[in-house]
């Protein structure tokens, strides 16, 4: 967690006691209780101007909403209020920084499914995919992948033992280069295998992602050529319209979808992040079988 965030939530902490200390102080150092209103989130605490612990210049503004100020007094009661309850509680820090990361992963959970619904056909059936297993299978695992991603490499294992366990099992390959222009030109030789050697693809896919060592254009055409594709009219066929729009596509759902790295999966209505491994992607399919969702 950033130390911007990480000051923010102090400020948050420090914004909550010091409304609590202002309600117990605030008969004996001459307060409005009545009126004083609680913190605001334009207010107190924002990504730029959190006040960390020790500075309450920010606490004029938690009751700035009264026309209420405080003297020096106050604040210094207020401050030893907030400094004793924080030394004593120093969990409730922790307990605020976990709270919030729970939030914005529901959040960002609740966006990803929206996301999901609004490209299904794109996401789910576009011509310019790659699917493997059962075409016709009644779940769907979607992969982002890139070539020169470890941990894509290391979970093609889980990938290939699903496929071969599962024969309902439906998987659409999502060609992500995100690692930089090897990745990028890996990917437009990938895509043009499939436009000119569909049937092939599947191994290619394989020999390229368990490939030693990084993957590249060059590298790819040779590994396509071992296997029996002709290198000049694959060369050829990277520059394809269909290949820049294949690419551009998966860009754009992924960008819908808030993904950034790879590998990334998506099982239902949700998004899986990472190389969570075979047992993980398993259950998230019995899931969707059972109750029609990823987490039932």
């Amino acid at each position: 967690m950033s130390n911007r965030l990480a000051t923010a939530l102090v400020a948050l902490v420090v914004a909550i006691v010091a409304v609590g200390a202002y309600a117990v102080l605030s008969p004996r150092l001459g307060g409005d209780q009545a009126t004083a209103p609680l913190p605001r989130e334009d207010g107190v605490v924002t990504s730029e101007g959190a006040s960390p612990v020790g500075d309450l210049s920010a606490i004029d503004k938690v009751f700035g909403g009264s026309g209420a100020s405080l003297d020096s007094a106050q604040k210094q009661a207020i401050e030893t209020v907030i400094r004793d309850y924080l030394m004593s509680h120093p969990e409730v820090i922790r307990e605020a920084m976990e709270a919030l990361e729970g939030r914005r992963l529901a959040e960002e959970a609740t966006q990803q499914t929206k996301a999901i619904a609004a490209n299904k056909d794109k996401l789910l059936y576009s011509p310019l995919q790659v699917v493997l297993g059962n075409p016709s299978g009644d779940v769907t695992l979607v992969e982002f992948f890139d070539y020169n991603c470890t941990y894509c490499r290391r979970a093609h294992a889980d990938m290939a033992r699903l496929l071969s366990e599962d024969s309902n099992l439906r998987v659409v390959l999502k060609e992500f280069p995100v690692l930089g222009p090897a990745s990028l030109e890996s990917a437009q030789v990938a895509v043009a295998v499939n436009l000119v050697a569909p049937e092939k693809y599947g191994v290619f896919h394989e020999k390229l992602l368990g490939d030693r060592g990084q993957a590249s254009a060059e590298r790819a055409i040779a590994i396509a050529e071992e296997l029996g594709i002709d290198g000049q009219r694959l060369r050829q066929a990277t520059k394809d319209e269909a290949v820049g729009k294949t690419i551009e596509e998966v860009y754009a759902i992924a960008n819908a979808l808030g993904l950034n790295g790879t590998p990334s999966y998506v099982v239902g209505d949700e998004v899986v992040v990472g190389a969570v491994g075979y047992d993980e992607l398993k259950a998230k399919i019995d899931a969707v079988r059972a109750c029609g969702s990823a987490t039932c």
